[in-house]
């Protein structure tokens, strides 16, 4: 069992940043991908970014290059996403995941509860 729980979101105006956070604890941790997913308000759940836990190779949806970043502390066993220049179309609920190396939900084992992300024009 992996445990994820999420936070660092809210409501913040265009042009803002956040920085989410995801603690992941358990046994088996240290063998998955770690990924951040978002879904809005009647929209499918979209890839953000990917990372692992060794390594420096990340991933990144189209719409957030240059903008999105993830990160890791392995001694805290955290995930960041710290999210500049953000933007109204950005707002969603971001969930963190831990799984396969893949840019699809289906890949994915483990989800924490996720954290809204609202970003105001």
């Amino acid at each position: 069992q992996v445990q994820l729980v999420e936070s660092g979101g809210g409501l913040v105006q265009a042009g803002d940043s956040l920085r989410l956070s995801c603690a992941a604890s358990g046994r088996t941790l240290w063998n998955y991908a770690m990924a951040w997913f978002r879904q809005a308000p009647g929209k499918e759940r979209e890839f953000v970014a990917r990372i692992r836990w060794s390594g420096s190779i990340t991933t990144y949806t189209d719409s957030v290059k240059g903008r999105f970043t993830i990160s890791r502390d392995n001694a805290k066993g955290t995930v960041y996403l710290q999210m500049n220049s953000l933007k109204p179309e950005d707002t969603a609920v971001y969930y963190c995941a831990a799984g396969s190396w893949t840019t699809s939900a289906n890949g994915y084992d483990y989800w924490g509860q996720g954290t809204q992300v609202t970003v105001s024009s």
